[in-house]
């Protein structure tokens, strides 16, 4: 693994457990974790239970003993260290968003599709797909049980950047993280909506914003914030549907609200991250006096990856969802089949992200997603 800060940390976590709780067909060793600070990479691996250490990933990458590599960096890093990973035959586990650039996401995909042939498989890190409740809510869909999709909605709303004296991070420069809010929290919401309706985004409106231009750098002095605090759009997809999408980390007393809603002719479902065990559900056959939304409880064994936990009830949380992601790489690197949410689904999110920024630096105007058909009706 290559990084070990916040999501390093998860993962590690990850990694340790699966095999515990799933039948998984590969056992995990963690051989090796790669960090810049040879120290605090160190103190990382004894926290997090990793047996070596190397202060570049280029060596980390080639070592006999690695046959797979999670990517935990920054996204600056990520084509290289995923493109080069594939290349030497390792699979890929690689954070998200795919990439900072789009030109950067079409490289990679093209990699891991030729790395495919091969049987060397990758997968992108949209964590959120794990979570039973979105689980549930993709096969509620895809049953009919919601009818035609007519309208979705999906928000990520964080508050770590209301206060304007807040340090600068990486986060906050573009060179190192792409975007903002958009890459950051906006990929997850297209991911979500793309993943529980099966449709694609094919073309945007939008704008950003940002708010604090400059923040205390910690040497006394400041930084430029050269990212984006805040991204709204509206999108159309590829069924005919519209949707409407709201990533900010400036929406105060929201820690991490990501929420999707789907309104469809027969019925709308809604979920908020940080209600994660329960899904509200409305059916529009009830009667008219005692039509509402019903509170789903997503724990019971035949709910999605529920079954590897705990009795009916007995709540998940955050970091189950990053288990479940590392089982299903597992599984699927075990039976030889591609994983999902694969590089080119990665790309997909990518594409509209790009779309995104270039409709925010044209005033709005309406931009087609690439690879899709934008019919705009």
């Amino acid at each position: 693994m290559v990084g070990h800060a916040f999501m390093g940390a998860v993962h590690s976590h990850a990694w340790r457990n699966v095999h515990r709780f799933f039948e998984v067909p590969l056992t995990p060793r963690l051989a090796v974790l790669g960090g810049r600070d040879g120290d605090r990479a160190k103190a990382a691996a004894d926290r997090y239970g990793w047996e070596t250490v190397e202060t570049d990933w280029r060596a980390l990458v080639d070592r006999d003993d690695v046959d797979l590599v999670d990517i935990c960096t920054p996204g600056d890093s990520h084509c290289d260290i995923a493109i080069a990973a594939l290349a030497a035959g390792k699979h890929v586990l690689c954070e998200k968003p795919l990439a900072n650039t789009l030109e950067e996401a079409e490289r990679m995909a093209a990699a891991a599709r030729e790395a495919a042939a091969a049987g060397v498989r990758s997968m992108v890190a949209f964590n959120y797909r794990r979570v039973p409740a979105l689980a549930h809510a993709r096969k509620l869909v895809a049953e009919g049980v919601l009818g035609e999709i007519r309208h979705v909605r999906a928000v990520y709303l964080q508050d770590w950047l209301s206060d304007e004296r807040a340090p600068m991070s990486w986060r906050l420069r573009k060179e190192t993280a792409g975007s903002g809010a958009l890459g950051d929290l906006g990929a997850h919401i297209v991911d979500a909506a793309q993943f529980v309706t099966g449709d694609l985004v094919t073309g945007v409106s939008a704008l950003t914003n940002t708010f604090v231009h400059e923040r205390p750098d910690g040497g006394g002095g400041t930084g430029e914030v050269t990212v984006d605090d805040c991204a709204l759009f509206l999108g159309r997809l590829s069924s005919g549907a519209v949707a409407s999408f709201e990533a900010t980390r400036y929406a105060l007393g929201r820690k991490n609200a990501m929420r999707l809603e789907i309104n469809g002719s027969r019925g709308s479902l809604a979920f908020d991250f940080e209600s994660m065990n329960e899904l509200s559900l409305y059916e529009g056959t009830d009667r008219g006096t005692e039509a509402g939304f019903r509170r789903i409880l997503v724990t019971e064994p035949e709910h999605p990856y529920v079954a590897a936990w705990w009795p009916p009830g007995h709540l998940l949380g955050y970091e189950h969802t990053f288990t479940h992601e590392v089982a299903d790489l597992l599984t699927a690197i075990g039976d030889g089949t591609d994983p999902a949410p694969s590089f080119d689904d990665g790309l997909r999110v990518q594409r509209v992200l790009h779309a995104v920024e270039t409709s925010a630096g044209d005033g709005g105007s309406w931009h087609a997603v690439a690879g899709t058909t934008d019919e705009r009706r």
